[in-house]
């Protein structure tokens, strides 16, 4: 094991499709050449390629991106294990980044799967459930009625999409703060949980073993903490000169894995827009002192008291700036830190284990 770095106070998170896209607009604006636009140009899936072709287009269109205005990105993370080929997994992870171009500050937002809401058109279920009824545009309406933000765009990617992006950019050193063990008797055991605490390398296979954790008290709770932490140091790495310059071969590596409604100049858009923000914070919903503990069919699910009250915490982080002290984005969480409030509470386990 390597040497320890100086502790800093952990920055958040972004997911890793935001990740991908945004650097490569930036690596697309900076280093335009052919290699990089088609890759980015693969990203958006024909209707006949798609994993969703099953969901036929709807009136329901996102509303445009104007480039003036707040954009929202909703990123899906899937888990497509055992399915066939036509079906679609549920989210296994949900985030929205919110970037504002007139202040230049970029918000994140993750949702916990398990969080129970309406979903147009079919009643109430776990809001990691919109897209195996309705595709990405039913999930972009459930998830904006929840934050009370209207979202224009989505990234989907799995688990080896995530892989071959760590893959690509040679791994990431990071400080794993504990013993992580489990088995998955899923797929020949080959996405079993066995990691070590100390300061490490990490390459593909070992990151998405981190990420996926969540048997420990908090759940997903915990979960979605540790992965914020570990997206920030995958942002850092990815922002370097060198894998900028590599950036046509990386996007070569993950374009199988990504499908997006973003197009190549919306990408490029984005990525200038990055070049220029700032993370100014991130937040979990729903928040702690929002959530009720429900059963659905005997299974926990994630309550709200109040959506109202939602929207009003929202557009309360989107006002807000917590980058006046800014950390390395390469330094891992401190497990001898206070908890963080995002990060703490009844932990809602009705889902697959990972």
């Amino acid at each position: 094991m390597r040497s320890k770095p100086t502790k800093k106070r952990p920055w958040k998170w972004v997911l890793i499709t935001l990740l991908v896209l945004v650097v490569a607009g930036i690596a697309g604006a900076t280093y335009w050449g052919v290699g990089v636009y088609n890759a980015l140009d693969d990203f958006s899936k024909p209707q006949d390629e798609s994993r969703f072709s099953q969901f036929e287009p709807t009136d329901n269109e996102p509303p445009k991106w104007q480039g003036t205005e707040r954009v929202n990105i909703l990123l899906l993370g899937g888990d497509a294990r055992g399915l066939a080929k036509n079906q679609v997994p549920r989210s296994d992870s949900i985030l929205i980044a919110s970037i504002d171009p007139l202040t230049k500050k970029a918000d994140l937002f993750s949702v916990l799967r398990d969080t129970y809401v309406d979903i147009d058109g079919h009643g109430k279920d776990r809001i990691n459930t919109a897209i195996t009824y309705g595709g990405p545009q039913l999930a972009m309406k459930t998830i904006g009625d929840l934050l009370g933000l209207p979202i224009q765009y989505y990234v989907y990617t799995d688990f080896e999409g995530f892989k071959a992006l760590v893959d690509s950019i040679g791994g990431i050193d990071y400080d794993v703060e504990k013993d992580m063990h489990y088995t998955d008797n899923a797929d020949d055991n080959r996405y079993d949980i066995d990691l070590k605490a100390g300061y490490q390398h990490l390459d593909g296979d070992h990151a998405l073993q981190y990420v996926r954790f969540r048997h420990d008290a908090m759940s997903d709770f915990t979960r979605t903490e540790r992965q914020r932490n570990f997206i920030m140091a995958v942002a850092g790495k990815m922002q370097s000169t060198w894998n900028i310059v590599q950036m046509g071969k990386i996007l070569n590596n993950v374009s199988d894995y990504i499908e997006t409604n973003l197009s190549v100049m919306d990408m490029l858009k984005l990525g200038q827009l990055g070049v220029e923000s700032h993370f100014a914070g991130t937040a979990q919903i729903p928040p702690m002192d929002q959530i009720s503990e429900e059963r659905v069919g005997g299974a926990s699910v994630i309550g709200i008291k109040d959506p109202d009250d939602i929207k009003a915490f929202v557009q309360q982080t989107l006002a807000a700036d917590d980058s006046a002290a800014t950390p390395d984005p390469n330094a891992s969480a401190d497990p001898n830190a206070s908890p963080d409030t995002n990060a703490s509470g009844p932990a809602a386990d009705s889902g697959s284990d990972n």
